[in-house]
């Protein structure tokens, strides 16, 4: 698993988790255990009060908390309060809550991944599905949204090696891209499906996700070719993905009579029974794929 980032499920409430590599330790949003353990409305107040507690009574755990930017449900990273496995568990302690016993049995488990992992990745990939299942999507979409993620991740490290900066730069990339063939920003892509800090392609369909694919993947080739330098270089580069995926999205409409936005979320997409592409559509898409890749050369 190359993502140190990662999220696990606690009776189906997700847990943000960060690898460092050089210490070889798990750190846990201590946010989201509160979550998990306490009835409460609002984790961030109760964390705040329990944080106070500790460091007015002197505690060694205070001293042990770590700041690391995690990602956020809208997608962004913010500084988040994080504790080791071996001080996490100190902290539970703390926290009166029938559900402490099974949540340290639990994180004891979750602990051992990271060294799984490393030594068999294809765990990490089993996991993701095993936690997208939970959540109620079909094994269509989740196959998808796993291959989503690896042409994401190439996007990115291409990104990386022409020196643009994670965070600010890449959501402009993005946007750009989603622009393109979507016609929409990222911001107003989300409003159009009625999500607020929800992922955007967790709820996109089968279809939005190839042909978000597909401008990823196109703006990740052309970027090798063209090697572009500066954030404005590389937007038009995106574009050009962007466009790449733009021409498929075209045909599909045009044979199907119908678009490929829509408006559904994540609610309706775990709600379906199944959501499989059409034969035809399908086909049709796997043909633009080639084509468009094809044509690339000479953009």
């Amino acid at each position: 698993m190359k993502n140190p980032h990662s999220i696990v499920l606690f009776n189906q409430k997700q847990v943000r988790r960060f690898y460092d590599d050089k210490k070889e330790t798990w750190y846990f949003s201590i946010i989201d255990v509160i979550g998990v353990l306490v009835d409460s409305t609002i984790p961030k107040r109760y964390w705040s009060d329990l944080k106070s507690k500790l460091k007015n009574e002197g505690s060694e755990v205070y001293e042990k908390i770590v700041q690391l930017k995690l990602i956020a449900s809208d997608g962004k990273k913010y500084a988040t309060d994080c504790f080791s496995t071996k001080d996490l568990l100190r902290v539970v302690q703390s926290i009166p809550s029938p559900k402490a016993e099974p949540f340290k049995l639990w994180l004891a488990k979750v602990g051992y991944e990271r060294i799984e992992e490393t030594e068999d990745p294809e765990l990490a990939f089993e996991r993701a599905m095993k936690t997208y299942l939970q959540k109620g999507y079909s094994k269509a979409w989740i196959n998808q949204r796993l291959k989503s993620i690896e042409v994401r991740k190439e996007l990115t490290d291409e990104w990386q090696e022409r020196e643009m900066k994670e965070g600010l730069e890449y959501a402009i990339l993005t946007d750009e891209i989603t622009k393109a063939w979507a016609d929409k920003s990222v911001k107003d892509y989300k409003k159009f499906k009625g999500l607020k800090k929800e992922n955007l392609r967790d709820n996109m369909t089968n279809l939005e996700l190839v042909l978000n694919m597909l401008a990823e993947a196109s703006t990740t080739e052309i970027s090798k070719k063209k090697k572009p330098r500066g954030l404005e270089n590389n937007k038009q580069v995106a574009r050009a993905g962007g466009i790449a995926a733009k021409k498929a999205r075209n045909e599909i409409e045009k044979q199907t009579g119908e678009s490929v936005i829509t408006a559904k979320n994540a609610k309706s997409l775990r709600g379906a029974q199944k959501i499989y592409l059409h034969d035809k559509i399908n086909n049709n898409v796997k043909a633009n794929f080639r084509k468009i890749l094809n044509e690339i050369g000479e953009i």
